[in-house]
C-alpha cells in the first residue's frame, strides 16, 4: 500500500503534538504494565490495565489518521486484548497474564522506534 502525506492545515503541528505526547503516554503504559505485574491484588492488577486500555484506546483513535498505522494497529490490538481479559474469568484471579505484558512491551517497543526515527521534529 502506498502511503499518501496528509497535506491537512496544521497537520505537522498536530502530528508533532500527537508524538510530544506519546512519548508521556509510553512512559505510563510502561508503569502501569509493571505494577499490574508486580501486583498481587485483583483490583490493582485490573486498575493498572484499565489505565493502560484508556491510553490503548486514545492512541489507537488518533495514530492511524497522523499516519502512524502500525502504531494504532498495535494500540487497538493491546486494547482489544485487554478487554477480552476484563471481560473474562481471569479477570477475577490476582495474575496478570504475561501474554498481556508482552503484547504491551510490542506497543512499546514500535512507540520507542516511531520518537526515534522522529526525535529531531520532537526536540525541536
Amino acid at each position: 500500500m502506498i502511503q499518501q502525506k496528509l497535506e491537512l492545515p496544521g497537520i505537522d503541528r498536530i502530528r508533532l503534538r500527537f508524538l510530544q505526547m506519546l512519548c508521556d503516554r509510553q512512559f505510563a503504559i510502561a508503569e502501569h504494565a509493571l505494577a499490574a505485574w508486580e501486583s498481587d491484588t485483583v483490583d490493582d492488577i485490573n486498575s493498572n490495565l484499565t489505565s493502560a486500555r484508556t491510553l490503548f484506546h486514545q492512541i489507537a483513535g488518533t495514530a492511524g489518521s497522523l499516519g502512524f498505522e502500525e502504531l494504532g494497529e498495535e494500540a487497538r490490538t493491546c486494547e482489544i486484548t485487554i478487554d477480552k481479559h476484563l471481560e473474562s474469568a481471569q479477570a477475577e484471579v490476582a495474575t496478570c497474564p504475561s501474554e498481556l505484558i508482552f503484547g504491551m512491551d510490542d506497543f512499546l517497543k514500535i512507540s520507542q522506534a516511531l520518537i526515534e526515527e522522529n526525535s529531531e521534529l520532537i526536540n525541536a
